[in-house]
């Protein structure tokens, strides 16, 4: 009579159940896995296979075969040895367990019976909690981030016998335990350590408290990459649920590192201008997320960004707006979210120091016009700030006062945000950069003054509804910081600011 042995599987960031069935049938003997498994599935028979014999047990010398249900999903991965043999065990008459019904199993054998660890463990063990599973079983490298889901009996193991050992009472092993992680910023880069550019900080400032994305020009040297470095130390701490999703793409991707549990800390991506665009959205032929996904609920830096390629860069805009990337392929559509904060730096010109106030510029204006034309209208129309990164002057370096710490800005930027939770309370907005076209004029209400500044700046910039749409949310967040609830003239004004600094470049007479 043959077996069936819960184990679970992974398509893209969505688990699913899976039943390891196994059956034999007086034959020549051959060992057949069918259920749709890749080439890894298909060489757990040989990892099997010799993980028995080093364990002390034999294998069956007759047809076996190995259903990997439901056989309409492609299986894959080396997640499948362990459920796999424990099904050749219970076939064979090998081992005889109680009740397996609420139990599932993951995890890759080495060829001496020891358990390595597979990728994707925390989505498949929510999603087997859901399926009435009460007891994992996982590599002991997995077991920290599987304890993370509440009311589900997760078990590390280090070796196959010890496992069989726990089934039949011998020894038991401990639950794994859900490992405390501080939440804290303290690992980042501290604000107080970059001298002056206090315009800048400003503008980041205003960039954390709404989650806005930014673009900072200005000459080599002036700071940039060590502002936005910065950056991650005066974001607002993550919120249970943001950690749980973060941990959950990370865990897909096979980054959570060992032993680790609940990614606490928000993710700060900075990806060299040579990556490719599946590289930066995600994709591949076996679909993993990009870096914009993996920057999900932090920053994604963008360090010179016209060295990008320029199907890199325009690839990025629909996860911009979207808040997720979907990838096709002919076995289905992969999902990931990538809400991230978006942070790009550049040069205005290939030589560094067009518009600088000391230094001359040695490019000619054709090559500053090809340069700066790298990166798109489009693209730059959904980067809410412009941030001109002027040089630091000499009394800023050589000065004694301190600077303010990362710590006394994310407090103002904790406060903005608590504003903005009780504000978009129930409906699903999360900061200000997100507000719908429909509700803005509902959530940003402006006095008389700043409608007419508003008014003025759209006809004489040439805006786009988009970057009307930009300012309006950005002004958002600058009332907010300053605890008011009607949008005023100077907080507008600022807002416009920010949206101005293209044509200081982009658009020269």
């Amino acid at each position: 009579m043959g077996v069936s042995i819960n184990s679970m599987g992974l398509f893209g960031m969505n688990a699913y159940p899976v039943q390891v069935e196994a059956d034999t049938l007086r034959a020549l003997p051959s060992f057949d896995i069918v259920g749709l498994p890749d080439a890894s599935v298909k060489e757990s028979r040989d990892r099997v296979r010799i993980a028995m014999k080093n364990c002390g047990y034999e294998f069956p010398s007759t047809k076996i075969t190995v259903n990997l249900a439901p056989a309409d999903l492609k299986k894959s991965g080396p997640l499948y040895d362990l459920p796999i043999f424990l099904a050749m065990l219970l076939v064979s008459g090998q081992l005889s367990c109680p009740e397996l019904a609420d139990k599932a199993f993951l995890g890759e054998l080495s060829l001496n019976g020891g358990l390595r660890p597979v990728t994707g463990v925390l989505p498949m063990a929510i999603e087997a909690k859901a399926h009435g599973i009460r007891e994992l079983f996982v590599p002991a490298e997995n077991a920290a981030e599987a304890a993370i889901v509440d009311g589900l009996t997760v078990y590390g193991v280090e070796k196959a016998n010890s496992l069989i050992s726990h089934l039949l009472g011998i020894r038991p092993m401990p639950p794994a335990k859900l490992q405390e992680t501080e939440q804290t910023g303290s690992s980042c880069p501290d604000f107080s350590d970059v001298k002056g550019q206090n315009a800048a900080k400003r503008a980041l400032e205003i960039a954390a408290a709404g989650s806005h994305n930014a673009l900072m020009i200005g000459p080599p040297g002036s700071g940039k990459s060590m502002l936005a470095k910065r950056l991650p130390g005066i974001l607002p701490d993550m919120t249970f649920e943001e950690s749980l999703e973060t941990t959950k793409l990370y865990s897909a991707a096979g980054l959570i590192p060992k032993n680790s549990g609940l990614i606490r800390v928000r993710p700060f991506r900075a990806p060299h201008h040579t990556v490719s665009a599946a590289g930066l959205s995600g994709g591949g032929s076996i679909p993993r997320p990009g870096e914009i996904s993996l920057a999900h609920n932090g920053v994604l830096f963008l360090d010179e960004l016209p060295e990008f390629s320029r199907t890199a860069m325009e690839i990025l805009r629909q996860p911009i707006e979207d808040g997720k990337v979907t990838i096709s392929r002919a076995s289905g559509s992969f999902s990931y979210p990538c809400t991230a904060m978006v942070v790009a730096a550049m040069n205005p010109c290939p030589c560094g120091y067009f518009g600088h106030p000391n230094r001359p510029c040695t490019c000619t204006q054709a090559q500053v016009t090809r340069y700066l034309s790298k990166v798109s209208g489009p693209l730059l129309d959904r980067l809410d700030l412009h941030i001109d990164v002027q040089p630091v002057e000499f009394e800023s370096l050589s000065g004694t006062e301190p600077s303010e710490p990362s710590s006394a800005v994310k407090k103002r930027v904790d406060q903005a945000r608590a504003i903005q939770n009780e504000r978009f309370r129930g409906t699903g907005v999360l900061s200000n950069s997100q507000i719908p076209t429909a509700k803005l004029s509902e959530y940003c209400p402006l006095d008389d003054r700043a409608s007419l500044i508003l008014k003025h700046s759209f006809e004489k910039l040439g805006l786009s509804a988009r970057a009307y749409d930009r300012v309006l949310k950005v002004a958002r967040t600058i009332a907010d910081l300053a605890g008011e609830e009607v949008i005023h003239s100077a907080q507008i004004a600022e807002a416009v600011q920010y949206r101005s600094l293209d044509r200081k470049y982009w658009q020269r007479g």
